[in-house]
């Protein structure tokens, strides 16, 4: 059995509008959503290219950020003053008062959530990223590519089809070092 041939292009276009049609269309060809990459320098969504939503953990690991900073305020506010030999007692004022526990909870919560989001998202970008990647200056630019890497189509069909879609260029993708 012949081992098929990776099809790997890389296609630039000016607006995003073309963009959004060459992903359907790339579709209808049988390229299937894993083999299809956006890149892009200005924030797209995937809705708005009519892609279907990526799966992040982030949300969980927030999730998890917010449970520990609020473990660490309670023990904060209610474990922590009674750690010491001789706690200290404030006229008639309870020994954890009320208001003030409230802010430390709230604010120690904000901080695991924004930590650990802060640490997901890096963790789920795989960055930093020392392999060579597959780029172009364009985008750079504003405009928006589309990089094509499947194993099961015909590259001759793909490229014919993104230049009718309105792609300005369409290339062999090459992986550069940034």
């Amino acid at each position: 059995m012949a081992e098929s041939k990776v099809v790997d292009i890389l296609a630039v276009f000016s607006d995003l509008e073309p963009a959004a049609d060459a992903i359907e269309h790339l579709r209808t060809l049988g390229v299937h959503d894993d083999c299809m990459n956006v890149i892009s320098g200005i924030p797209v969504t995937e809705a708005m290219l009519g892609r279907p939503s990526q799966w992040t953990n982030v949300p969980r690991i927030a999730l998890g950020g917010a449970i520990l900073g609020f473990s660490a305020g309670l023990f904060l506010t209610f474990i922590a003053p009674y750690l010491y030999p001789y706690p200290i007692q404030v006229s008639t004022q309870p020994f954890v008062p009320g208001p003030p526990t409230a802010i430390v909870l709230f604010e120690m919560t904000m901080l695991g959530m924004l930590l650990s989001t802060f640490l997901g998202v890096f963790l789920d970008s795989l960055f930093p990223n020392y392999r060579p990647m597959k780029y172009v200056s364009e985008v750079s630019d504003g405009k928006i590519c589309i990089l094509v890497e499947c194993p099961h189509v015909e590259e001759k069909k793909i490229t014919e089809a993104l230049k009718k879609l309105g792609a300005e260029s369409v290339q062999p993708a090459e992986a550069q070092h940034l």
